[in-house]
């Protein structure tokens, strides 16, 4: 065992005490955390799947001033007080929970007549192993709810986020010789009160790391480090910023955060988890958008509405790809409910990621702290109520569209006989498997597939699409081979052959996108689900902004399309937009400085935080606008600041510390994990076994191509990865987990594919250095891990632990414990 080798090696135990020691604290960090304040992301997962299963199943008998068996079920008080059975709720402990056996009905039955369907049994268990998150109840410290249901409110009006952004001035500060610029002339002004300054800059070398962290995901490489730290030149950071911007893996790191936030995959998801061929060019469209820093209203413009707005752009149609990256199951019966949570998906996932407003609660009713109204959440929902799922819109130029089609056709009319004979031996038999598997859908679906399409409703219409792939594929089961008999067989057999040799000439088809277009230029009528004599709601924005019907501009008639998501995208990228650049702009800050000045970064609602510093919060995004949406403008400011350039620890940071432990007012750095597709490219880096080729299909995960490119099944994730909470693409992530596990040191101490990487950085430190003395050799492994020396302590104890040999499975050991150690984990 790997372990036990290190532990038993001279003079590296104080090595790998070292590297071992911050894993037991921050374990014992994390096991401290559990009792800690409901993220916005488990408060919202209460709203939108829990509560909804209390009220229709418990609260009839567990609710009010006298529920049965003294058991509240309404409250969070009630649910811990327990009732006349006792306890019926141990947070985080779904295996101890009474209300956990009831809903199985391994002692006691709850509900009484009927068991709870297994998915509401896995919703409520998943919850109470959460810890039974439940929103701040009336007269705690947290949102009070809102009293004036069905209405926007003049209060509701005057709520921060609501209201328009303000080009504010940074206060000036008396005897101030810290501040770089407005950045930190705001965050200055919110220390001195509360008894901080900043801390100390950092050296240079820990400025390009961080720096080639944040922006490349990448630690730069010693010769990059010594260039850096050797240039005397005035400008000498602000021309390192501007280089990592201009590099292409700056699009590579990015992209990767915009991924989690649209839960991006290249499967569907559930049971079947079927590959997603075309997946990955919605990913590669990120990466080239963030690398020639397209304006981010470009960017959502594209996104919601390419199709309407640059139909001739592959670019365009590609990027509604983001449509399409939800779970999905494609052979699901029920293809009317599944159409529901296709557009409940949409929905919930365009409000979190370009609004910031977690709509979802108000799916079923008004929110009850926002002034979100349920009409609200369908005004949205109707937007995206026309579309339908597209796989056969080529992504190419128009020219080249138009040349292939002019081939395929002179093919056609070549091998027309053919495939006609063909067809009319085959039809009945894909007719008759097309049949019996139409009749495995509900009632009410089976009768539109007899309906002329043109006499179908645009519902019915999208219905069918979405029930067509399952159709397809069961129609290309059909064992022709067994079906077919006699000459009828035969002549099958050799219009096959010929067929086979047509198709040798056939044009090669053109690449295709995974992307949507409307229905149609009507879409479906929307309504409140389970209102009687619902009127049909027209798409527009949150009440509380804009209460009008959005006007929507018909396209020209060639598109087929409505014009709505074109409505929606035009209005989110409005300069005048209260949200949309206030929640760009914090999210970039959040991935620079650990966390957001809106910690609730996809939550700017009441059941997230208010800004830290709301004047500089205005004063980023009003700068973004202007600087024509900008994101590497951003990057240049916060990255240029003093702020970001503090030390992470040392003299005058403890105290800072002690008195701010959550770093709050931004009085030095905080220090970070690195994210799992870092560490993982950051070991290849330090090996040379990178491999730098960009784009196109997913590699598997034996590939050395960077994370970013490695095929993502949200069912089959990699182990380093997935230990390291990489997301599952389930739903949007607009911050990861950071958790710390015995999983995580079992792969890195004794898992296979880092000791790997331990025996290719030797063999690299070796084929450098072959003829270098043990120092040197030393000097190389730490520089190609840290891009530094080691320190006289730290040179003396591996020259010990190597010793006079040159035992190739001691230098292997060195390299492997310090690819665990913290430094090479954390960045400052």
């Amino acid at each position: 065992m790997v372990l036990s080798r290190w532990k038993s090696a001279p003079g590296l135990a104080a090595i790998f005490a070292a590297a071992l020691s911050s894993i037991a604290s921050m374990f014992g960090l994390a096991l401290a955390s559990e009792a800690a304040k409901p993220t916005p992301e488990q408060l919202q997962f209460f709203e939108t799947k829990v509560r909804p299963i209390l009220v229709a199943n418990c609260h009839k008998c567990h609710s009010g001033k006298e529920p049965k068996g003294d058991l509240g079920l309404d409250s969070r008080g009630g649910l811990l007080a327990g009732g006349e059975s006792g306890e019926v709720v141990v947070p985080g402990q779904p295996e101890k929970s009474l209300l956990v056996e009831a809903i199985n009905r391994t002692s006691i039955e709850m509900p009484p007549d009927k068991k709870l369907a297994d998915a509401d049994i896995a919703t409520l268990t998943e919850w109470v192993k959460l810890g039974a998150p439940w929103p701040e109840e009336p007269g705690g410290n947290g949102p009070t709810l809102r009293k004036s249901r069905g209405k926007i409110t003049d209060e509701d009006r005057s709520y921060w986020a609501f209201q328009p952004v303000r080009k504010t001035v940074a206060p000036e500060i008396e005897k101030d010789v810290w501040s770089r610029g407005s950045i930190d002339r705001f965050l200055l002004a919110k220390m001195i009160p509360e008894g901080l300054r900043p801390a100390a800059e950092a050296d240079k070398a820990t400025l390009i790391r961080r720096s080639s962290f944040d922006l490349l995901g990448l630690p730069p490489s010693p010769e990059e480090v010594a260039a850096f730290v050797n240039d005397q030149g005035s400008d000498a950071y602000e021309r390192l910023i501007d280089r990592l911007l201009a590099s292409p893996q700056y699009g590579e790191r990015w992209a990767r955060h915009w991924l989690d936030l649209v839960r991006y995959a290249e499967s569907d998801g559930y049971k079947q988890d079927g590959y997603r061929p075309s997946a990955w060019r919605y990913r590669d469209y990120v990466i080239r958008s963030l690398n020639i820093d397209k304006p981010y209203d470009r960017f959502v413009q594209e996104q919601i509405a390419g199709d309407e707005i640059a139909p001739e752009d592959p670019e365009a149609l590609v990027a509604t790809g983001y449509y399409r990256l939800g779970i999905y199951e494609y052979n699901q019966r029920d293809v009317r409910n599944q159409w529901n949570i296709i557009l409940n998906d949409v929905t919930d996932v365009t409000a979190d990621v370009f609004l910031g407003m977690g709509m979802s609660c108000a799916r079923c009713h008004d929110h009850k702290f926002d002034p979100i109204l349920q009409k609200d959440y369908y005004r949205l929902q109707a937007f995206f109520a026309p579309i339908i799922q597209r796989d056969d819109v080529p992504a190419a130029t128009p020219r080249a569209c138009n040349d292939y089609r002019e081939k395929l056709k002179a093919w056609e009319e070549q091998s027309a006989d053919l495939r006609r004979q063909i067809d009319e031996i085959e039809k009945p038999h894909v007719d008759a498997a097309a049949k019996a598997f139409i009749a495995k859908f509900p009632v009410d679906i089976e009768p539109i597939f007899s309906k002329p399409e043109n006499e179908r409703t645009p519902l019915e219409a999208q219905l069918v699409r979405l029930a067509g792939r399952q159709i397809i594929e069961e129609g290309g089961k059909v064992d022709f081979t067994k079906k077919l008999k006699g000459d009828e067989k035969t002549k099958w057999e050799g219009l096959k052959k010929q067929l086979a040799e047509q198709e040798k000439t056939k044009p090669q088809p053109l690449p295709e996108a995974m992307m949507i277009s409307d229905v149609g230029p009507v879409g479906s009528p929307v309504t409140i689900p389970g209102k009687r004599n619902a009127e049909e709601i027209a798409p527009g924005a949150p009440s509380v902004i804009d209460p009008a019907p959005l006007e929507i501009l018909q396209p020209s008639t060639s598109l087929h399309s409505t014009g709505r998501r074109t409505a929606l995208a035009q209005w989110l990228t409005r300069a005048d937009n209260p949200l949309t650049p206030r929640v760009m702009v914090n999210r970039i800050w959040q991935y620079h400085f650990g966390k957001g000045l809106v910690e609730s970064s996809s939550d700017f609602g009441r059941l997230g935080q208010p800004p830290s510093h709301p004047e500089l919060l205005d004063n980023l995004a009003a700068d973004f606008v202007n600087s024509g949406w900008s994101m590497k403008d951003v990057h240049r400011r916060l990255l240029g600041s003093a702020a970001y350039r503090q030390v992470a620890h040392g003299p005058g940071v403890n105290d800072s510390a002690a008195k701010d432990p959550g770093n709050k007012w931004m009085s030095r750095m905080t220090v970070r994990r690195l994210g799992a597709e870092q560490i993982r490219d950051a070991a290849l880096t330090a090996t040379g076994e990178i491999d730098g080729v960009s784009g196109g299909p997913g590699s598997d995960n034996t590939s050395s191509r960077r994370s970013v490119y490695l095929k993502v099944m949200r069912n089959k994730r990699d182990d380093l990865l997935d230990v390291f909470d990489v997301p599952d693409g389930s739903g949007s992530i607009p911050e990861r987990n950071v958790t710390t596990t015995p999983t995580q040191s079992l792969l890195m101490m004794n898992g296979p594919w880092m000791l790997a990487r331990a025996k290719a950085l030797a063999t690299r430190v070796e084929r450098e250095n072959g003829s270098a003395t043990r120092e040197q050799k030393i000097a190389a492994v730490y520089g190609n891990l840290f891009g530094r020396t080691p320190t006289a302590d730290e040179s003396a104890t591996a020259t010990a632990f190597l010793g006079d040999g040159s035992s190739k499975e001691r230098l292997i050991d060195l390299c492997h414990v310090l690819l665990n150690s913290s430094e090479f984990l954390y960045v400052d």
